[in-house]
């Protein structure tokens, strides 16, 4: 298939790019390069470009004959959307309103849209299934779970297929640990550990410890990469029988912050100063996923159910990328 990979130079974006040209398929990246990496998508179709342009979009879609859209183009920072929501309504919610504009004028149906475990806000019920009630607590979450709905909308009219994935906490280097994470500025746990781990920071923080848990820190589920984008190909193929889905995407298994911190020390072999302090506004004490649905309709399957192997390939991104990606 040719596929628009949104966003594609990005994170996420880059390792499905990646995955999508070595299953056959025919990815072209469209980026505005203000977040993604031109040099994370090497030797494939790219198009600099804003998805929120539709004249523009359209003539993508047309000339490149798309036959499915991949969505990862969203802003990704919850306390940046509280500080500047409208810029989240903008890019998450308004350009992803055109980019389904632009894909019914050019006729393409097909819709892969990555969306987020944020969409629960703070649920009472634990592990989280799909079907928990959707109360976000941030402008991000919010986003993510209006165009959701959108997507509900649209499909009723007959004019789009498509599949929702409700990420966890994606982690992790793909394909030989090549393609990990280089966010500027960097928020993700795992990747500020590590640059703690390489002296590239003084400390790692731990936002509270007197949580309900075993430790007293937060417990998440980490997913990585390419179990993440497995799920997206699976979610693909799916869409030529089901015209809607949705999906939690994790492992199921919770560590704490401590464990993730002890991980990195392990894998790593150093040492770094971790300071203690107040719990941070909205933070839960555990969210894991429920993926079983995932496992039964999609035949889903994780590769890297274990924290260490994640860790790893993090960790061997970025000594290998010490600075991140080239300019």
């Amino acid at each position: 298939m040719r596929i628009l990979v949104c966003g594609g130079a990005g994170y996420i974006g880059s390792n499905m790019t990646a995955m999508l040209t070595r299953e056959g398929h025919k990815p072209v990246v469209f980026d505005n390069l203000s977040k993604g990496h031109r040099t994370a998508v090497k030797d494939v179709e790219f198009v600099q470009g804003d998805f929120g342009d539709l004249g523009f979009t359209v003539q993508t879609l047309k000339k490149y004959n798309i036959d499915a859209v991949m969505h990862f183009a969203a802003f990704i920072e919850v306390g940046e959307s509280v500080t500047e929501p409208l810029r989240y309504y903008d890019n998450n919610v308004s350009k992803t309103r055109t980019l389904l504009e632009a894909m019914e004028k050019a006729g393409v149906e097909k819709f892969v849209f990555s969306s987020t475990a944020a969409v629960y806000g703070m649920p009472d019920t634990i592990p989280i299934t799909e079907d928990v009630v959707k109360a976000p607590i941030s402008p991000y979450g919010e986003t993510k779970w209006a165009v959701e709905r959108m997507c509900g909308f649209q499909s009723q009219t007959g004019r789009l297929r498509y599949a929702v994935l409700r990420y966890f906490n994606a982690c992790g280097a793909g394909f030989n640990a090549a393609l990990g994470e280089d966010h500027r500025p960097e928020s993700h746990l795992i990747p500020l550990i590590i640059q703690a781990a390489m002296g590239k920071r003084d400390n790692i923080k731990i936002f509270g410890t007197d949580y309900p848990t075993e430790d007293g820190t937060c417990i998440r589920d980490y997913i990585h990469i390419e179990d993440l984008c497995k799920a997206h190909l699976l979610a693909l193929k799916k869409l030529e029988s089901e015209s809607e889905q949705v999906y939690n995407l994790g492992n199921g298994t919770g560590y704490s912050v401590r464990q993730v911190i002890d991980t990195v020390r392990k894998i790593s072999g150093k040492d770094f100063s971790v300071i203690e302090t107040d719990r941070r506004p909205g933070d839960p004490p555990v969210l894991t996923a429920d993926a079983t649905k995932a496992r039964t309709e999609l035949g889903w399957t994780t590769d890297y159910p274990n924290l260490e192997a994640i860790v790893e390939s993090a960790w061997k991104f970025h000594t290998d990328h010490p600075n991140g990606y080239e300019s």
